[in-house]
């Protein structure tokens, strides 16, 4: 998916129906001129309603859809007709979308799963018959209850990616080959900075059928805490990983500099990205010999670790075997 068709950050406008009116109908007919009231009540206003779809991964079909309304409830009737409810407008989102106030950015709810439906904005309430109101001392109540008015609100509607493993890294360390060559996805890949500018899903197979979810985001700098590069924007999207593998390529000055400056980057953003799982994968090895990697592994950080190379395929069905047994450990 092109950069232009991913959108993980959308404003919209929703409004619930209004609930309709109770009716205050009396019941007039052949050989009853003084029935008694009748009126039916108002139905309710339709809710703005928001679905899980796991087949959508970005917001883009929010992106000009800025306004979405639902129905009015119906009017109650005669001989104690309820009115028809409002239409109800469903939403469908990835799952993984946030939902905040657009005033206050307080998250009001989430959607996690496929098929998970939340009540975004409640329609109003029908408003009562005049049947309600009959009393011992009011037998011909001549009114009824008008229908309650339905809510409306800005909100703030992000998305985090659901994977089980996110790839952290600077620009050009390599994430995006080693996600194409593990996976069926095809991101962008050049040698130059920042060639990925959007999120990247690959489902990584292993074996007897199993498999594990990776996720691709555009590299990490120094101060992208403060805005700087492309910024905190995409870091949301490690927030659901089960665990974080760091590539650091080979030919790197300090590769356990480089590894202390992502995870301060993370815990600037946010100290709980700290408590997940990490694996450490040296890339591009195929520029070192043994001598080399015999070094290096000395100065390595104290996190799991291995050496790989995209190029020649060097350790990557044994990074395959420790990221899953990372994932499946307790």
């Amino acid at each position: 998916m092109s950069s232009a068709n991913f959108v993980d950050y959308v404003k919209i406008f929703c409004r619930s129906g209004n609930g309709g009116a109770g009716s205050a109908h009396l019941r007039r007919e052949k050989f009853v001129p003084k029935g008694g009231p009748d009126g039916g009540d108002g139905g309710r206003g339709g809710h703005v309603v928001l679905r899980g779809n796991g087949h959508m991964w970005t917001l883009l079909h929010l992106k000009f859809r800025r306004h979405i309304s639902a129905g009015h409830g119906g009017a109650g009737g005669r001989q104690r007709s309820t009115g028809a409810d409002g239409k109800d407008v469903v939403i469908e989102v990835p799952a993984g979308t946030v939902v905040k106030t657009a005033d206050s950015g307080e998250v009001i709810l989430e959607i996690t799963s496929h098929g998970e439906e939340r009540i975004l904005v409640k329609g109003g309430r029908g408003g009562l018959g005049n049947v309600h109101f009959r009393s011992s001392t009011n037998q011909t109540p001549r009114y009824a209850q008008p229908g309650e008015k339905g809510q409306e609100s800005w909100y703030i509607l992000e998305l985090k990616l659901l994977a089980d493993v996110g790839l952290v890294g600077f620009p050009n360390a390599g994430k995006s080959t080693l996600l194409s060559v593990l996976s069926a996805a095809k991101p962008k890949i050049a040698d130059y900075p920042f060639t990925t500018l959007v999120p990247n899903l690959g489902i990584i197979a292993y074996s007897d059928d199993k498999s594990f979810v990776m996720a691709d985001i555009p590299g990490i700098i120094e101060g992208a805490h403060e805005g700087k590069g492309l910024g905190i924007r995409f870091l949301r999207h490690i927030e659901r990983n089960s665990v974080l593998l760091f590539i650091i390529p080979a030919d790197s000055e300090n590769i356990s500099r480089e590894y202390e400056i992502l995870l301060n980057e993370l815990r600037l953003y946010n100290p709980e990205l700290l408590d997940k799982k990490r694996v450490l994968a040296v890339s591009k090895t195929d520029l070192l010999d043994d001598e080399l990697k015999s070094g290096l592994s000395d100065d390595l950080p104290d996190v799991p670790g291995i050496f790989i190379s995209s190029f020649d395929g060097t350790g990557l069905n044994h990074l395959k075997d420790l990221l899953w047994k990372v994932l499946n450990e307790n």
